[in-house]
């Protein structure tokens, strides 16, 4: 995991993000005021594919 910070807020689209909290990918929104965690689930498969199918 490269560790980039997200570009906007996936709940209101604003871009005014900034780090919450002592845990790593952890973001508030100062425009909608909500807080949300980033995170790196995993890698599919070959014989994956979107959905789990």
């Amino acid at each position: 995991m490269s560790g980039n910070p997200p570009f906007y807020c996936p709940f209101c689209g604003d871009e005014n993000l900034f780090p919450h909290g002592e845990k790593h990918g952890q973001w508030e929104c100062r425009a909608c005021r909500r807080v949300f965690e980033v995170r790196f689930i995993g890698l599919l498969g070959s014989g994956e594919h979107v959905g789990g199918n």
